[in-house]
């Protein structure tokens, strides 16, 4: 007995040593749940790194849309050559050519799989040949090119799959942030309720303690008037020496409870997290809800965010299948091009209309501007238009594609339909779980009243002289059971009612976090 005494003396000093603040220099933070959750919205990191995969997917998605702009390109060059003349027609000494090229596009990608580009080219050519007509020569082009895949890459869907791709990776990245938020508020409720059973196992130990030390000082008085042997009161001290070393051990799960809360709920170090004691505010309370298998079951298949992402991921499955299918095919392309050029400059008038005299005699002046209207007056029609046929030389690897996305698609089906059979089964236990937690609480509410009767009875018979500290100090314990067993029940029971809640996916929808 003596060594029970000591045991719990020296957990009591080392624990007092341990400790490196005092209760009194700790601050206190009353919470409540709402609160606590809230806290864990803002500053949980779990929630903060899932925050970044949306913005990250919207990124993704703009650029893909971005392939569907316009393109705009300006082009310059300039040209200048020299070589020695070689043959009569240019003359004698060295030949001297000149060019300057401009040019202007706008080109662009249709959501068909085609492209459209209209664009204007104008040059400036100069010589020193013989023979010229105009020189120096100014020329302009606009012209217009359309194409359109009729077979392979052909379709809205196949077109514009990095952009269908990227959206459903956008609504993906949504669904799992909204996983990571029910979850984070799941473990918060877990972390509260769980350091509302600690603290209030605490006060239930506390009052234990103190009826056993209440009960040895009154033996200690009857021994010290002769009423009782001193061998009497070794019961009680051995269980107040037991009841102390429980109490040590409640105040550390307390300390523990209190350190996962504050580490969901992101108290650090540099914010004083430390030092922080956190006080719970709410209690457990009973509220029946209403249990529909039928309802539950389909909640869960269109609400939780674990089957909506991997539902999300199967379209992106299916649309792989579909492109690999189209790569198959043959390449048949449409093409058609329109050009109306014009040309103007300075024209060269030669003796007798005679340039192979080679004496220029005037000019008539033309200049870029002429080649420009020319060119806009459509004066000069120029079109092409055609079918490209080809056939996929590597029809081996097509087919290796397709087969993958096959396979590929199967497995994440199967994958569906598992993660569906494991819902279903989650809601089955979260619902029986609820039920039987229900009927728990109760039985316990009987027990503990049964057991405060017990004590009580017991306690009377003591004063006639009928019972022993034996059976008062077993009773006590019996009744601080029995107070624990109703509290731990009704803990169970509002944690099973929050995992049915995340069971069937409707944890953000009760707190307005989702509509």
């Amino acid at each position: 007995m003596n060594r029970k005494r000591i045991l719990a003396a020296m957990i009591i000093i080392i624990g007092s040593l341990w400790s490196p603040i005092s209760a009194a220099e700790r601050k206190v933070l009353t919470l409540t749940l709402d609160e606590a959750i809230a806290r864990a919205l803002k500053n949980n990191l779990d929630i903060a790194v899932q925050a970044f995969n949306p913005e990250l997917a919207a990124g993704q998605l703009i650029k893909a849309r971005e392939a569907f702009l316009p393109q705009f390109a300006l082009t310059f060059g300039s040209d200048h050559s020299e070589n020695p003349s070689y043959w009569w027609l240019q003359g004698e000494g060295t030949s001297i050519d000149k060019l300057n090229n401009y040019s202007a596009s706008v080109s662009e990608t249709i959501p068909t799989g085609g492209s459209l580009s209209l664009s204007l080219q104008n040059y400036r050519s100069e010589t020193n040949q013989s023979f010229q007509l105009i020189n120096p020569r100014f020329g302009t082009t606009l012209s217009f090119r359309f194409t359109q895949p009729l077979l392979r890459n052909f379709g809205l869907k196949i077109a514009r799959r990095q952009v269908i791709a990227a959206r459903t990776n956008l609504e993906i990245a949504d669904v799992e942030l909204q996983g990571t938020v029910m979850e984070t508020i799941y473990l918060v409720q877990e972390a509260y309720w769980n350091l509302v059973y600690a603290v209030d196992s605490l006060q239930v130990k506390r009052q234990s303690l103190e009826l056993g030390r209440d009960l040895l000082a009154k033996n200690r008085k009857e021994v010290e008037f002769g009423q009782m042997a001193p061998i009497e009161i070794l019961n009680a001290e051995a269980t107040v020496a037991q009841r102390e070393a429980d109490l040590i051990q409640a105040e550390a799960l307390v300390t523990r409870s209190q350190e996962v809360l504050k580490s969901i709920l992101n108290f650090g170090t540099e914010d004083g997290g430390r030092d922080l004691r956190l006080d719970p505010s709410d209690r457990p309370a009973y509220q029946s809800v209403s249990l529909n298998p039928d309802e539950a079951l389909e909640s869960a298949l269109g609400n939780r965010p674990d089957l909506q992402a991997l539902a999300k991921n199967l379209d992106n499955k299916t649309l792989n299948l579909e492109v690999a299918r189209n790569q198959m095919l043959p390449s048949l392309d449409f093409e058609f091009s329109y050009g109306s050029p014009g040309i103007s400059g300075d024209r060269l008038m030669y003796l007798n209309d005679d340039p192979f005299l080679g004496v220029i005699i005037g000019k008539v002046p033309g200049s870029a501007g002429d080649s420009f209207r020319d060119a806009f007056k459509f004066l000069y029609n120029n079109w092409t238009i055609g079918l490209s046929l080809s056939f996929p030389l590597a029809s081996a690897l097509s087919r290796a594609d397709v087969a993958y996305a096959r396979t590929d698609l199967a497995q994440s089906q199967t994958r569906l339909k598992n993660l569906r059979k494991k819902a279903e089964l989650e809601v089955g236990d979260a619902l029986r779980e609820v039920e039987s937690n229900a009927k728990r609480i109760e039985a316990y509410r009987l027990a503990r009243e049964l057991a405060e009767k017990s004590l009580e009875a017991e306690q009377k018979k003591q004063a006639v002289g009928m019972s022993t500290n034996y059976f008062v100090l077993d009773f006590q314990d019996r009744l601080a059971n029995a107070r624990l067993l109703e509290l731990r029940s009704k803990i169970d029971y509002i944690l099973s009612v929050e995992r049915l809640e995340k069971a069937t996916g409707t944890s953000l929808v009760k707190r307005g976090l989702k509509s």
